[in-house]
């Protein structure tokens, strides 16, 4: 799947595409101005991510999409092209056909819906292009508006999973939700 600058989704005032060299300089900026709220939920996020990170995440995203291994995805304003923030179809078990489903928006950004949009259409190719049935979406059970996110998705809340994840070096327990096919009505474009 060479998808390498296409719009994979786009709806709702937001685009999704996977993330291209020239999209460093404004995905390191989001990231930058969003390190606060974005290190309280995401491991990659720390006082040190510098744009040398940038670009090997970047490199690390071509990679995986010419591998299909997973499909980490930029979210743009669909007119400005802004970088409104990331999303992701991640790890995949093709032979169980599901996977995991991974967001944040830029903190300028926040509370806009820009997170429950983009996971509408993530979701939508997961389950059209990809031919899952499921995704998980796991997350820190203090972070409520990514628990408001996937409850908007209609995903549904499965268990808190003890030590499930590694955060910043510590074992923390997960809140796990899951969205099938089946419960999922795609977005109308």
């Amino acid at each position: 799947m060479d998808l390498s600058s296409s719009s994979i989704r786009s709806g709702e005032g937001v685009l999704l595409r996977p993330w291209q060299p020239m999209d460093t300089d404004a995905l390191y900026g989001a990231v930058d101005v969003s390190r606060a709220q974005l290190m309280q939920w995401l491991p990659w996020c720390s006082d040190a991510y510098c744009r040398a990170d940038t670009v090997a995440w970047i490199d690390f995203c071509r990679a995986s999409w010419a591998q299909q291994r997973e499909f980490p995805m930029g979210v743009f304003d669909a007119v400005s092209g802004e970088v409104l923030g990331g999303i992701g179809i991640n790890h995949l078990d093709r032979a169980n056909r599901r996977g995991a489903m991974g967001y944040w928006v830029a903190t300028p950004r926040s509370g806009q819906g820009i997170a429950r949009r983009a996971a509408r259409l993530a979701a939508d190719f997961a389950f059209a292009d990809l031919q899952l049935n499921r995704i998980e979406i796991v997350i820190l059970p203090d972070n409520i508006a990514s628990r408001r996110v996937a409850q908007a998705l209609s995903a549904r809340w499965e268990c808190d999973a003890r030590e499930r994840i590694v955060h910043h070096g510590e074992a923390r327990s997960a809140s796990i939700y899951s969205l099938l096919r089946a419960d999922f009505a795609a977005p109308q474009t």
